[in-house]
């Protein structure tokens, strides 16, 4: 025991002592966050997932990452997706009713013939998503960062009112 210990060293054995230390102490931890909150209440990852037809109504997905996600036809209706990353994902005639996407990142996102009636984008930055053939009747862009070209087609689809933020659609695009 003593040569083995002196071979070693004493620094060598306490810095071992203490990694196996945090070692224990990190997986309590893991598993004091993975067992003391309900699913949602963590950030989920969903990169780069074939999520086609998928159901996430009525999730709180906050801050969850869909980055390069294939969501083309899931329900994502009445989801709070607030702070959220869409980052190039495939949203096409993704159903996003009532749904809140608030400082979320959508650019790049396909939201061809997506429903995003009564959605709240507010604060979102969706420089370069693409909206043709889009349901946007109520939906709030306020502070929503678009090209000028995707503003155009948005202002040509705007109608309504949203029912939570009172605002007017054609209003929070600055249309005519």
């Amino acid at each position: 025991m003593k040569n083995w210990f002196c071979n070693w060293g004493w620094t060598r054995v306490m810095s071992l002592v203490i990694s196996v230390l945090v070692w224990i102490s990190a997986v309590g931890t893991v598993a004091t966050l993975t067992t003391a909150y309900p699913p949602d209440a963590l950030a989920q990852n969903y990169n780069k997932e074939n999520l086609l037809g998928a159901d996430f109504s009525g999730r709180d997905l906050t801050q969850a990452s869909f980055n390069h996600a294939n969501l083309r036809k899931s329900n994502l209706s009445h989801a709070n997706l607030q702070g959220a990353s869409l980052f190039a994902a495939h949203l096409e005639e993704a159903n996003l009713e009532g749904a809140n996407l608030s400082n979320t990142t959508l650019d790049t996102a396909r939201f061809i013939k997506a429903n995003l009636k009564n959605a709240i984008l507010e604060g979102s930055f969706a420089f370069s998503a693409k909206f043709n053939g889009a349901n946007i009747e109520g939906a709030d862009f306020t502070d929503v960062f678009l090209r000028d070209d995707a503003n155009e087609i948005l202002c040509q689809l705007a109608t309504g009112t949203n029912p939570v933020t009172g605002r007017n659609t054609r209003d929070t695009l600055y249309c005519d």
